[in-house]
């Protein structure tokens, strides 16, 4: 997904992207693409990236938050996880946001499939509004938290 500031964004929920997309009904959002890159390229991205916002405790202040985001090929921000009706969860879930040398990693590199997924998203989105919660979960992707060395992302929370 390519928005503002020339960022390409990697939301690797299914149901957060649902959400940021309204289920592919959003004007300039109707078709749905799930994109698999390589874990050495998602990889090389979280150990260059800078956390979207400044956080006290662990930037050392603003202004050298600031160059720091500047500076670096991809952002991370932390947003609510998403329930089958886009209700926010307890829980949040990383956006890498792509830009410069990491947005051409990405595209040159690191994809190794797109996959047309609009009907998936379609037809999920009909069985929640038919109240089917069930069949709507049933087709959901496999997602789990995805395994990462907690040292190589202590940049990104605290």
């Amino acid at each position: 997904m390519v928005c503002e500031h020339g960022l390409t964004w990697i939301k690797p929920s299914f149901l957060w992207m649902m959400y940021r997309c309204g289920w592919g009904t959003k004007e300039g959002q109707a078709t749905v693409l799930a994109v698999e890159i390589s874990r050495a390229g998602f990889e090389w991205a979280l150990r260059h990236a800078c956390l979207s916002h400044h956080e006290r405790g662990l930037h050392v202040d603003q202004a050298t938050w600031k160059r720091q985001l500047k500076r670096a090929p991809a952002r991370v921000q932390w947003d609510p996880e998403r329930d089958l009706h886009l209700r926010p969860l307890p829980h949040r879930s990383l956006q890498l946001g792509l830009a410069g040398e990491a947005a051409r990693l990405y595209a040159d590199e690191w994809a190794v499939s797109i996959t047309d997924v609009t009907s998936l998203a379609r037809t999920v989105h009909a069985h929640v509004q038919d109240g089917d919660l069930d069949a709507a979960r049933r087709l959901l992707p496999d997602e789990r938290p995805y395994p990462v060395d907690e040292a190589g992302l202590a940049h990104l929370h605290r």
